[in-house]
């Protein structure tokens, strides 16, 4: 299903956007020889990304001049710390960016009330 989200995404005209730490993430998941038992090869991933960034409106999203004073308000009003930092910095990513809505399974941004989210993986 989650290949067909991104695949739609990537075949239509609307402007979409990956912050840069769900890139590495993806390349650290799919290349994982102890999450798959055949693990995606890196050029296989890098492909993958590659393709979808050959449709022209795909966006990366990374960090620039306010983005820490972005990060530590998320930080501290979610009362986050550790690992979930991570979760942090793509909020602050999305928001400083202008992002309407976040797609994640991922329940922990709940932490961040001023990002959107929703889980395109379910069907409403």
């Amino acid at each position: 299903m989650a290949y067909t989200v991104i695949d739609e995404l990537r075949e239509g005209v609307v402007p979409w956007a990956i912050p840069w730490p769900c890139v590495h993430e993806y390349i650290a998941i799919v290349t994982h020889p102890k999450i798959f038992k055949k693990a995606t090869t890196l050029a296989q991933a890098f492909a993958c990304i590659d393709a979808w960034r050959a449709a022209g409106n795909l966006q990366f999203l990374g960090e620039n001049g306010s983005y820490l004073d972005q990060l530590r308000d998320l930080a501290m009003q979610g009362k986050v710390r550790g690992p979930r930092i991570h979760d942090a910095r793509i909020a602050a990513l999305c928001l400083r960016h202008g992002v309407k809505e976040l797609w994640t399974a991922d329940r922990d941004f709940s932490a961040f009330p001023r990002l959107k989210t929703r889980n395109p993986l379910v069907t409403s």
